[in-house]
């Protein structure tokens, strides 16, 4: 039997972001560490930040979708903004509901260089990288290269 074809979805949804990323998604793990290095510095983010005013962007998150930006390879603060908007697994890793507001990429940058100016940024990714977890993954014996760069080099002699 053919089944019914609907054009748009329901208004709301009842499955948790968490339920829709698979068991064995290599962010699960990921996001797992770096929540737990936040927790580390949470004084630091704390004293960067006033006790009133208009709240700015969650730095925990800032620093949760700068992580996604390298990962992934997103060229620039609008496509991440972008990309956050519609993508669950995203919104989940950074810890937005689907219906929270996606910030501005002026003020994405903005608050960016407040924590990269207040070497929280450093501090987050020295610690990351030597956390226990991390720390036997990473190499300097290792590199890429360019298979393109190697056909023209072998064929410049022809």
């Amino acid at each position: 039997m053919r089944g019914r074809f609907t054009d748009q979805g329901g208004l709301f949804s009842y499955i948790a972001p968490d339920k829709r990323v698979p068991a064995n998604h290599p962010l699960r793990k990921v996001r797992e560490l770096v929540r737990d290095v936040l927790n580390d510095l949470n004084r630091s983010l704390g004293k960067l930040y006033a006790s009133e005013g208009r709240p700015s962007i969650p730095p925990e998150q800032l620093l949760s979708a700068l992580l996604l930006q390298v990962f992934y390879g997103i060229r620039s603060e609008r496509q991440l903004m972008e990309q956050l908007d519609y993508n669950l697994l995203y919104r989940w890793f950074v810890g937005l509901s689907p219906d929270d507001p996606i910030w501005d990429p002026t003020t994405f940058t903005k608050n960016r260089e407040r924590l990269q100016n207040g070497d929280v940024f450093t501090k987050f990714m020295t610690r990351l990288l030597n956390h226990s977890q991390v720390k036997p993954l990473l190499s300097d014996e290792h590199f890429s290269v360019d298979g393109t760069l190697i056909e023209a080099w072998a064929s410049q002699k022809s």
